[in-house]
């Protein structure tokens, strides 16, 4: 069985420009992601753009053996997905977004033994249709043959756009969903970045705190426990559809 992390990144972004390689103690944010990825056991592939803009992305992932990289459509980023997911032979798909540098690769490595248990190749498990976890702790997985139903099928630029929306609103007729949920309701802390505000929080954490070495759950702990740092993103308001990072 072919398992693979593919995490979807690119420079350009409108609210935070180069975003993923804004530097914490000398080290991008996508280093701490791909990094703490890394604690899943699970190979990584980052996904991104032909667009010349992505050289630089692609120059800096070069210098490091963390993940492979692959390059595809920059609008359409169900299709990346997909050439990348057929190019390296993948037969579960973990999906992941860049801007999140502090997601738990041993959080994933649990849910995946949770959907391998479900041996279903038309099984949706995430644990952001129903929100327990902040953000910035956000996967989806699901199987190679759903991702393909959906590149054939999708028809809507906003699918095309947002890899996963088609398999979303087919779950209970062509997909089944499983929700993967923390013990209580965080779902109001944020740890993702995509304004400066974003980014201030992340700072603070692993350069003051040294929260990069610690759990999911330590870190949101630790955030209920000082909400004064929760505060320094609080008014940031969330795009309202998946983005195309």
């Amino acid at each position: 069985m072919n398992i693979l992390i593919i995490t979807q990144a690119r420079v350009a972004s409108t609210r935070l420009p180069n975003k993923i390689l804004l530097e914490i103690k000398g080290k991008a944010l996508l280093d701490y992601h791909l990094r703490r990825l890394t604690q899943s056991s699970i190979p990584i592939c980052v996904a991104t753009s032909t667009s010349a803009a992505d050289d630089i992305l692609c120059a800096h992932l070069t210098k490091q053996e963390t993940a492979r990289h692959f390059r595809g459509s920059e609008l359409d980023v169900l299709s990346r997905f997909y050439q990348c997911a057929k190019q390296n032979h993948v037969d579960i798909i973990i999906r992941v977004t860049s801007d999140c540098p502090l997601i738990d690769g041993n959080l994933i490595k649990d849910a995946l033994e949770t959907y391998q248990k479900r041996d279903s190749d038309s099984l949706y498990l995430s644990n952001t249709i129903i929100r327990t976890f902040p953000r910035g702790f956000d996967f989806e997985i699901f199987s190679f043959a759903m991702l393909e139903q959906a590149f054939h099928q999708a028809q809507l630029p906003s699918d095309r756009e947002h890899v996963t929306t088609y398999i979303r609103r087919n779950i209970g007729t062509l997909f089944s969903n499983q929700d993967f949920c923390f013990c209580r309701d965080t779902s109001h802390l944020r740890l993702t970045v995509d304004e400066p505000a974003d980014f201030l929080l992340i700072k603070a954490l692993i350069a003051e705190h040294g929260c990069d070495m610690w759990s999911a759950e330590q870190i949101i702990t630790f955030l209920e426990e000082h909400p004064e740092l929760a505060e320094i993103n609080r008014a940031v308001e969330q795009k309202k559809s998946p983005g195309s990072t």
